[in-house]
């Protein structure tokens, strides 16, 4: 936002140059008082872009392709207004430098290439106007070619800023939600669990088994919410070595040869989901069910499939669950894919076991949506 009010400024400041200019020129000129009417034109065309580009939905390429029309066709009335001769003799264009305005507007909206495009498709304008092609007359268009690089440049730094940002944010507010529920979980259910693994080490028996599986369960609990299980902030991540580590006797993972890179975020969300599929499976299915992981990193999307040949999800159970109270898949893998912009199938079979199908957008954008219980 900080640059396009920035080049509010500049709008305003250029029209001023230029009327500064055409105030004093303007005599001389072939058609002296159309001169004023081009101005006129200008001046309206900066209120409409200030007010247009100060809303974001607004920066797209309808507006931006108007803003280079307006602009070249200001540019190359000079030709008819000022005149030929006067041009020739180094007299400036009507709009001087305030034909910058749509270079920089489509290096901030659409990044270096496209700017510097704008840059020459003005500048050429700007040689047409004059006639002639000099040292002099190209560097203008040289210059706006070199503004509209380090526009798009710094653009692209304040979005990649501001995105940090955001995911410092809501590592902030994820580590401070763990705190609060880590405060109540402590005096509560920890403790009820460690009571639990002590009296049934000391009775024996299968309230030895029950004290052993509450002793998992508190460790789980704690680790879930540890400070320390904050995903990073930034950074990217192979999502074959952080996934490889399901690999087991019965769990087999497949993925590419080559890098599959995601952000450190996504891949610590998908590993989790992963997990919690993988232990699902163990829960639930007989000890000989294997289960296949498999990776796909596909141009616009990173989808990871969990498959295993156990007897299948019941229809109805996983509403059953969520209904009890337990959100082990709603919140431990439809909740995280949320989270991300993604999406989660689950296909289930008494014959074919179940399959869970993981994906995520690459540019941040939420996949389209799929049925969660096919």
């Amino acid at each position: 936002m900080t640059l396009w009010r920035a080049l509010a400024v500049f709008r305003v400041v250029t029209l001023a140059y230029a009327v500064i200019l055409t105030a004093r020129n303007f005599q001389r000129y072939d058609h002296p008082y159309a001169a004023w009417v081009v101005i006129a034109v200008m001046a309206t065309w900066s209120v409409v872009t200030i007010s247009a580009y100060a809303w974001p939905r607004a920066r797209g390429w309808p507006l931006l392709a108007a803003d280079v029309v307006v602009t070249a066709a200001c540019v190359l009335s000079s030709r008819w207004i000022v005149g030929p001769e006067l041009l020739s003799d180094g007299t400036p264009t009507l709009t001087i430098t305030w034909m910058a305005c749509p270079v920089v507007a489509v290096a901030i909206a659409r990044g270096r290439s496209w700017g510097a495009a704008a840059a020459v498709a003005l500048g050429a304008c700007d040689l047409a106007v004059r006639g002639l092609i000099t040292q002099a007359t190209v560097t203008g268009t040289v210059i706006m070619i070199m503004a509209a690089i380090a526009v798009g440049h710094i653009a692209l730094l304040a979005d990649q800023a501001q995105e940090r940002l955001r995911l410092a944010a809501e590592v902030l507010a994820v580590n401070r939600e763990r705190e609060r529920l880590a405060r109540g979980i402590h005096d509560s259910v920890l403790q009820v669990l460690a009571l639990v693994q002590r009296r049934g080490a000391e009775l024996g028996g299968e309230a030895a088994e029950l004290g052993r599986l509450a002793g998992e369960q508190e460790a789980a609990l704690r680790a879930l919410v540890s400070p320390g299980d904050a995903a990073p902030v930034s950074g990217m991540v192979d999502l074959r070595e952080v996934l490889g580590a399901h690999a087991s006797a019965g769990v087999t993972v497949s993925a590419p040869a080559t890098g599959v890179w995601v952000r450190a975020r996504v891949a610590h969300e998908l590993d989790a989901a992963v997990g919690a599929a993988v232990d699902n499976v163990r829960r639930h299915c007989p000890e000989d069910v294997r289960t296949w992981i498999l990776v796909e990193d596909e141009p616009d999307a990173v989808t990871v499939t969990v498959r295993d040949e156990g007897p299948g999800i019941p229809a109805g159970r996983l509403e059953q669950a969520e209904a009890e109270g337990r959100l082990g898949v709603a919140q431990s893998i439809l909740g995280r894919l949320r989270d991300l912009g993604g999406t989660v199938t689950i296909t289930s079979s008494p014959s074919a076991g179940t399959e869970i199908e993981l994906c995520v957008g690459r540019s941040g954008a939420p996949t389209k949506a799929r049925s969660p219980l096919a």
